[in-house]
């Protein structure tokens, strides 16, 4: 049952928040080792601390199309739908740049407009390098333009 939504998750954009992810890059991700060694019951504090692990960010990769652990740790946020201090607190994080990256992609996934330009725009001024894993390799990016 480590696929399941909280019951007590609120529906967003009018349906379940596990499927604003694809369901064949769901299902993958479900299949992945990654996802059943270690996001296995994981709570909001876990899922930080495992995106403080992070060493790029991106979807899926190689030929049968692997889900990277940044995909996987956004799934696992969609499942457990943390309280909206969690989500502010990974934006605010300064130190871990994957930490801040899931939290603007979770917001961008979840969030309101009028909320994600006020909890994003200050990530237009952080111009540090981060590394995005392609289907076909490697490309560096910047958090102002992920944000």
């Amino acid at each position: 049952m480590a696929n399941v939504t909280d019951p007590l998750a609120r529906a967003v954009h009018g349906t379940n928040p596990q499927n604003l992810i694809e369901y064949i890059t769901r299902q993958k991700i479900y299949d992945s080792l990654y996802w059943k060694e270690e996001c296995f019951g994981l709570s909001a504090s876990d899922v930080a601390t495992k995106a403080s692990d992070l060493q790029a960010m991106g979807g899926s990769y190689g030929g049968n199309n692997k889900p990277t652990r940044f995909l996987c740790l956004a799934l696992k946020l969609l499942q457990i739908q943390p309280e909206e201090g969690i989500v502010e607190e990974f934006l605010q994080n300064e130190d871990f740049k994957y930490v801040r990256a899931l939290g603007a992609f979770y917001l961008r996934l979840t969030g309101r407009p009028a909320e994600i330009y006020e909890l994003i725009e200050p990530l237009y001024n952080d111009f540090r390098k981060l590394r995005f894993r392609e289907s076909t390799g490697w490309k560096i990016t910047y958090m102002d333009e992920v944000a």
